[in-house]
């Protein structure tokens, strides 16, 4: 698959990227597409993808009631762009709730909650129990959030998000470092999403829980920018912080069998909005899924 790896390789080179890549169908087939696959990576918010499995996992066991309701104040939770972060009074919502804005809009203050109701062990158990050797959490999006604080020496989130952004500047943060923030390799988060879909993670209704989910996730300038027909499935979770952009996905096109895909970035420019480089998981992605696809 040399030529196909090369165009990919070509594509984050002309988005001033550097990227890593892995795709495998959901099924027993060995075939796949990596580049630097193996390579552990800074996960960012795909590690809401583990920490919705295993919420799953434990509403399987029992263990959670997933209509549990739980009352957040926006003004006390993790800050973020979307979700509950940027309502203005307290609102009242379930566990199973909290989730799916979790997963649809990578909601920072539904995560932590989730991951407060859940602990952490609960995720590195799961992670540890499929075999994800090199996949490993170490908090929730407020635990990010202070590590960047220290490391940029800034006293708030929007201080130190503003000096991530500064292209003068050549930061070298704990959150970009694989070594000490969460992370994993894009072959592992494969494997992960072909156990998933498989249905060998969780029940059978847990599982179509987590396929429905996902396929509504809402942001369109990654993989699914890749993929614009209909009929075209795109299940997946975004990552980002500041230079880091990824996104991992399940792609199904109709008759065929599921290619699962995972991208990770790190850009040379640390603008907070870079549509090429968005272009380019979507391009890579699709580059990846073409190669593996074949009728069921």
């Amino acid at each position: 698959m040399s030529p196909t790896v090369d165009r990919i390789r070509a594509v984050f080179a002309d988005a001033g990227c550097t990227g890593w890549l892995h795709a495998r169908r959901c099924d027993e087939s060995a075939a796949e597409v990596s580049v630097g696959g193996h390579e552990r990576v800074v996960i960012a918010s795909v590690y809401k993808l583990l920490l919705f499995a295993a919420f799953c996992r434990e509403v399987d066991h029992g263990r959670l009631d997933p209509g549990t309701r739980i009352t957040v104040d926006p003004t006390e939770c993790t800050p973020g762009p979307t979700g509950l972060a940027a309502l203005h009074d307290p609102v009242t919502l379930s566990r199973r709730d909290l989730a799916t804005s979790m997963m649809t809009v990578s909601d920072n203050a539904a995560a932590d909650v989730l991951l407060g109701e859940l602990g952490l062990a609960a995720v590195t158990d799961l992670v540890a129990e499929l075999g994800l050797t090199a996949t490993r959490v170490v908090g929730g999006t407020a635990d990010q959030h202070r590590s960047l604080v220290r490391d940029t020496d800034t006293h708030t989130t929007a201080e130190a998000f503003a000096a991530l952004a500064d292209n003068d500047e050549a930061w070298t943060v704990s959150a970009y470092d694989p070594s000490y923030a969460s992370a994993t390799t894009p072959e592992e988060m494969t494997r992960f999403l072909r156990l998933l879909w498989s249905g060998t993670v969780l029940s059978r209704e847990r599982t179509e829980f987590v396929r429905a989910v996902m396929s509504k996730q809402l942001w369109p300038h990654r993989i699914a920018a890749g993929f614009p027909h209909r009929g075209v499935l795109v299940a997946g979770k975004t990552g980002t912080i500041g230079v880091i952009r990824n996104e991992v996905a399940v792609i199904e096109f109709p008759g065929e069998t599921s290619v699962a895909v995972a991208v990770f970035t790190r850009a040379a420019r640390a603008d907070p909005t870079l549509p090429v480089v968005d272009a380019a998981i979507g391009e890579a992605a699709r580059i990846a899924v073409t190669e593996l696809r074949r009728p069921r």
